[in-house]
């Protein structure tokens, strides 16, 4: 872990809230000048800490109606079987996460569909299909009373 000071940890907030603030607004607000403040967020973004700046898209907006988790069970559990597993889900647009878990499910992913027909046509398609895959249960989500990106930062 690196060690982060109080203004960088400000910064981190500040962006995970707001990533289109300027670099400006964002100095103002950590109590800094223009100058420092755009180096540290340079260091931060080179030391990986920053990974990157994204919108966040309503997806019923954009006609994707239904998110759904599978929990996924795949015959073989060979690194080399898992690595093919995760490549293939790279593969799919329609994946937006994909997690190895412990215990008894190998990985769980979060899955946006633009309908249910559309769904499961994935589903069969290209999820129940995919190699090594043993067994898939799904779930669609009902509502979200709580999405945040990101981490909990202490400031």
């Amino acid at each position: 872990m690196i060690n982060l000071d109080a203004i960088d940890r400000k910064l981190l907030a500040e962006l995970q809230d707001e990533g289109r603030i300027t670099n400006v607004e964002l100095a103002n607000r950590v109590g800094l000048t223009a100058p420092p403040c755009l180096r540290r967020v340079r260091s931060l973004e080179e030391e990986g800490i920053i990974r990157g700046y994204h919108a966040d898209l309503n997806p019923s907006k954009l006609g994707f109606t239904i998110t759904v988790f599978a929990l996924v069970s795949l015959k073989s559990q060979a690194e080399e079987a898992l690595r093919e597993f995760e490549g293939h889900m790279n593969t799919l647009p329609e994946v937006r996460e994909c997690h190895m878990l412990n215990g008894e499910i190998d990985f769980i992913l979060k899955i946006v569909s633009r309908d249910l027909q559309s769904f499961q046509e994935f589903l069969t398609g290209k999820l129940t299909s995919a190699p090594n895959v043993d067994s898939v249960k799904t779930s669609l989500t009902i509502r979200t009373a709580k999405s945040l990106p990101g981490v909990p930062l202490e400031i």
